[in-house]
């Protein structure tokens, strides 16, 4: 059972700084820092605010990743026909996935192979979207495209994350989410049938900016026919990547970059000013996400009961080259039953060579064939970029060397 849209809960919307009870208008404790005063979300044409907060005060912040995670994920089941999930972190998302089925190995890694019930699509693909980098995932804001079920919410209660936006709760699911954090977790319900006006507008330094919202359409076939590479060979899982990878990019801070892999993004490069460190970035997530999977990370002997934000934290370390810091006599016995062998910089390069079948999105074009070496060493076989560099034939060369199939789209995706 669902609940409809037009059932109001307004206990939790009006708060002593909202006594108008206006719903144009949604009163907030303090804009991006405390010091910034007032706040407020509204609607300049006078019209009622597409949302209802069912649970909590969502702050400035929350609702900016709030709306941000929302459009990914309303395009991403739009584009794909599955049930989609979002984590956001700083207007940024963390994850963003699909609900397709996953492995024993993902379910252990994400740390759902525990859970007593069945995971229903959207409660998989947000398992996918938090799991894939739990410590960027790490007190993030959820989005859902479809109806939040009580599966959903039963992970959701288990994390520590701000709030979720969806465009329906279940009446289980919602008294389970209005319980976490004592009532004060951040419940948000979105109408599914809201449409923005064309025009967006922003102020800076007290000067508006106005533009046409980006509206372009990611899952158009024409994105796939300027294919200058030599292997012209895209499989539909290939292009369901891309177009994944591509749709998170829109919703991502420029410059970035985005690996996908098996309907969800494995690592998210976001707001570097330099494009090779966007890959780079996004590559090592990639790599960190591997590397969980390796048999030597999976068979981590850990202390019972160690959380799970300490248990990601330590694998993290774990994998790096700071693994000294959990595996040193007095450190090891916090988080293990027995000290671990060292993970080597031999056998992470043997681990990480084993990865293939990567997409790879960028929001502009790649101006050097460093980004497409940089791709290669995490698996990547395929490439959606803009093109347009004046060092395409670099670029074009090096994905030949590899025998990658990239894609010009003609489309940048910057997001500010």
């Amino acid at each position: 059972m669902q609940i409809p849209f037009f059932m109001r809960i307004f206990a939790t919307q009006f708060h002593p700084t909202n006594p108008q009870n206006n719903m144009t208008e949604l009163q907030l404790k303090y804009g991006c820092n405390p010091n910034q005063k007032p706040s407020r979300i509204f609607m300049a044409d006078g019209s009622e605010l597409p949302i209802q907060v069912l649970s909590g005060r969502p702050g400035y912040i929350n609702f900016l990743d709030a709306f941000n995670a929302w459009q990914l994920v309303r395009e991403l089941k739009a584009a794909t026909g599955l049930p989609a999930a979002a984590s956001f972190k700083h207007v940024s998302p963390a994850g963003a996935a699909v609900g397709l089925p996953m492995s024993d190995t993902l379910r252990h890694i994400y740390w759902v192979d525990d859970v007593p019930f069945e995971l229903s699509p959207i409660a998989t693909a947000y398992a996918r979207a938090r799991g894939a980098d739990r410590m960027s995932s790490y007190g993030d804001f959820i989005a859902l495209s479809d109806t939040c079920d009580e599966a959903t919410a039963l992970l959701i209660k288990r994390e520590v994350s701000d709030g979720v936006i969806a465009p329906a709760y279940t009446p289980e699911a919602l008294a389970i989410l209005q319980e976490k954090r004592k009532g004060t977790y951040n419940v948000i319900q979105m109408d599914p049938d809201y449409r923005p006006e064309p025009i967006e507008r922003k102020q800076v330094y007290g000067i508006t900016f106005e533009q046409g919202r980006n509206e372009v359409k990611l899952d158009d076939p024409a994105l796939f026919a300027n294919i200058p590479t030599q292997n012209k060979d895209f499989p539909a899982e290939a292009r369901r990547d891309l177009i994944i990878a591509l749709i998170t990019l829109k919703y991502t801070q420029s410059n970035s970059v985005c690996y996908v892999k098996d309907g969800q993004a494995i690592g998210i490069g976001a707001g570097q000013q330099s494009r090779i460190h966007c890959t780079r970035l996004a590559g090592q997530k990639a790599d960190i996400w591997w590397l969980r999977q390796h048999p030597q990370v999976m068979a981590l002997p850990f202390v019972p009961g160690i959380r799970r934000a300490d248990r990601d934290n330590t694998i993290d370390i774990y994998i790096s080259e700071d693994h000294d810091d959990v595996l040193r006599d007095g450190e090891w016995q916090r988080f293990f039953t027995e000290r671990p062998a060292v993970l080597t910089r031999e056998q992470k390069a043997e681990w990480i060579a084993q990865l293939s079948g990567v997409s790879l999105g960028s929001d502009a074009f790649f101006p050097f064939g460093d980004n497409i070496e940089r791709a290669h060493k995490s698996g990547v076989q395929y490439v959606a970029q803009a093109g347009g560099s004046v060092r395409d034939d670099h670029v074009i060369e090096t994905c030949d060397r590899y025998g990658i199939a990239m894609t010009f789209t003609g489309v940048r995706l910057f997001h500010h």
